[in-house]
């Protein structure tokens, strides 16, 4: 399969580890694609809800696709989000072709992309983190009970539904938080004289011009792979949020899935901390 050239391509809150994970989409759509950078824009393992018990060959994949990349040439930054926040701690780590950051300053053909996952946005995750957490937990749960409500739709014949979708598109408040989220990325991006301002978090795919007296910004944002199936792509000078088309066998798991073990992640992570180790040192 020829793969789709790119000078970037940005992902974020794929939440590996949890059932509402699109794993095999996000494969799916990796081996699609050969880009000179890969960011992931954070909350890529969801470390908050993370259980050895449940991590599918299809999560593996993911990780397995994302080092052959790296072997491939490809530049991977791996920017921490809050539900990888354990991360943060190895800021600035480097290993081959992967780097670890919380936000980066790109030059794209002359112009200045600012990238961070957006958490520090929100009020909720600096003074009351239990109640984020808590959400977390409220949020996997709806996400749990819509994948028994399509299986049993998509039994009857009958269409898929997004339960948390309908949910955040009723509430005021969340419509009033998204769109505050991204007149405060505007407007720092505009202070700081960016052309490009890229975030996650929020779970909205998102490309939107502002334009003021004094400056303009591209706010854009790479929406997630729970529901959207959203990334950004940027090559010859465009930006485009890619859609991948929607696939459903994700939502029937195998019952042995629910228990598999993770000596290779565990590896993984020891090979990290222990080279951090010996990069700071």
């Amino acid at each position: 399969m020829s793969k789709r050239k790119l000078k970037l391509a940005v992902l974020s809150d794929i939440h590996l580890g949890t059932i509402g994970c699109r794993a095999t989409a996000v494969n799916q759509y990796l081996k699609s694609i050969d880009p000179e950078i890969l960011v992931l824009n954070g909350d890529i393992i969801d470390m908050w809800q993370f259980k050895k018990r449940y991590w599918p060959e299809s999560h593996m994949k993911v990780v397995q696709r994302i080092f052959k990349m790296m072997a491939n040439g490809t530049r991977v930054f791996y920017l921490t989000g809050n539900h990888d926040e354990m991360l943060r701690k190895f800021t600035d780590f480097k290993l081959g072709n992967l780097e670890l950051r919380d936000k980066l300053v790109l030059n794209l053909d002359g112009k200045k992309a600012w990238i961070f996952h957006g958490d520090v946005f929100d009020i909720t995750m600096k003074r009351s983190k239990w109640l984020a957490k808590l959400g977390a937990v409220g949020y996997d749960t709806l996400i749990w009970i819509n994948t028994i409500v399509n299986g049993v739709s998509e039994k009857m014949g009958k269409g898929r539904v997004s339960l948390s979708k309908k949910v955040k598109n009723s509430v005021k408040q969340a419509i009033k938080f998204i769109d505050d989220f991204e007149q405060t990325a505007i407007d720092m991006a505009i202070y700081h004289e960016y052309d490009y301002v890229v975030c996650g978090h929020i779970h909205q795919p998102a490309k939107r011009l502002y334009v003021n007296e004094n400056a303009q910004t591209l706010y854009l944002n790479s929406g997630d792979w729970i529901e959207n199936l959203t990334a950004l792509e940027y090559h010859n000078g465009e930006w485009v949020i890619y859609h991948h088309p929607e696939k459903h066998e994700e939502y029937v798991m195998e019952e042995d899935e629910l228990m598999v073990k993770l000596p290779s992640m565990q590896r993984m992570y020891e090979l990290i901390t222990t080279r951090q180790v010996a990069f700071n040192t």
